[in-house]
């Protein structure tokens, strides 16, 4: 195999297709149970490459699930769910109806906030976006009420004390300001419920409008309000990377 391609480890290649799990997956393995191109494996560790070789466990060739990799741009006054909206709310599955699969949000906006939303059917993938163990930084733009002091800036970022535990944001920045309000960009690492809002007000700076323009390494860049794109190979890989999924050289680990 050529150096780049995305190789899988085989028990977690066989995880994937729904067979078993890798702990499963390792003991088939062992017991002379899988093929890989028509030839026996009982190396641990071995890897594949999802897209050309051929896998067989107890006699039955198993694939990958086709996964797709979406970002949206959400428009404010949308659920970022797939049920149907209540009391007339628009939902987000009004914007995706032309992708044929069934994608799923990886972790929320709020009703009233816009910005990029990232959509995926690789299960795996997604949770790791939505843990806080991986440490996957969200970029905020936020317009809150009041003009932010360089006092108050400094207090954001030691963090603040919520109904739920402490938060401290990664990064805190004034934007700009107005007569009135200040665009601040805000970054967190975790995605506890209305934790911008939360935390804003903590300091005393209600929010009136916010727009989140990155999840780790993607980026919204200029995609039209309501309007949806694949995510590009490169854009995958930087992903995958940062979420420990991949090596550099593009390797699976």
């Amino acid at each position: 195999m050529e150096r780049g391609e995305v190789l899988v480890r085989l028990n977690r290649f066989i995880s994937m297709c729904g067979v078993a799990s890798r702990r499963k997956a390792d003991i088939l393995i062992k017991e002379g149970k899988v093929k890989v191109n028509g030839i026996t494996i009982k190396e641990m560790g071995y890897r594949v490459d999802p897209q050309k070789d051929v896998v067989e466990v107890e006699g039955r060739v198993i694939k990958a699930p086709q996964y797709r990799y979406v970002i949206l741009n959400k428009p404010c006054c949308y659920l970022s769910s797939l049920a149907e909206g209540k009391d007339g709310k628009k939902s987000i599955k009004e914007l995706i109806k032309n992708i044929p699969e069934r994608v799923y949000p990886a972790g929320r906006l709020d009703y009233n906030a816009e910005g990029l939303l990232f959509l995926t059917n690789d299960g795996e993938l997604a949770n790791r976006i939505m843990h806080p163990r991986y440490k996957l930084k969200k970029t905020y733009l936020v317009w809150v009420e009041g003009r932010v002091n360089p006092k108050t800036l400094k207090e954001m970022a030691k963090g603040a004390h919520l109904e739920d535990g402490f938060a401290r944001p990664d990064k805190v920045r004034i934007v700009k300001m107005q007569k009135d309000s200040t665009l601040l960009e805000v970054v967190f690492h975790e995605g506890r419920k209305h934790i911008v809002k939360r935390f804003m007000a903590k300091f005393g700076h209600k929010v009136k409008a916010l727009k989140r323009t990155a999840i780790g390494p993607i980026k919204l860049g200029k995609l039209p309000p309501g309007k949806w794109r694949d995510l590009t190979a490169q854009e995958l890989s930087l992903l995958r990377q940062a979420l420990g999924l991949e090596s550099k050289h593009g390797m699976a680990l």
